[in-house]
């Protein structure tokens, strides 16, 4: 905190659930919701630490869509149920977040372009998918 600029907020970690979760070959596309629902308690231990490269704390945001919404947050987590595209959400949050330190965890191309273009960082799946 400076006497100038008041408290500096945590970095906002967005993660492209659909994404990440499809990235490990692991049966999720039989109960993509229980896949979210793991995904978002891991992403829990991540909050105070920070993931690699991105120190802690974080504000984590799980976007969901399809069969994961409904996924509910958690401590350290607020899942948000993307009304139709989760890539079009994930936009929109971090053009919200130009104010402050941005990460969109996401291996998608074009994903990753439209968050830069609005000022974000990006990282990939294996960020938040560590043993």
């Amino acid at each position: 905190m400076t006497e100038e600029t008041g408290p500096v907020a945590p970095t906002l970690l967005i993660v492209d659930g659909a994404n990440v979760v499809g990235s490990v070959p692991d049966g999720w596309w039989r109960d993509r919701r229980g896949a979210a629902l793991r995904l978002r308690d891991r992403l829990a231990q991540y909050a105070e630490p920070g993931v690699e490269g991105v120190p802690g704390p974080l504000e984590i945001v799980l976007v969901v869509e399809g069969a994961a919404r409904g996924t509910g947050s958690v401590p350290g987590v607020r899942v948000a149920d993307a009304p139709g595209s989760g890539d079009d959400l994930i936009a929109e949050l971090a053009r919200a977040a130009a104010h402050r330190p941005c990460v969109v965890v996401t291996a998608d191309r074009e994903l990753r372009r439209r968050v830069l273009a609005e000022g974000a960082r990006v990282a990939g799946p294996r960020t938040v998918h560590r043993p």
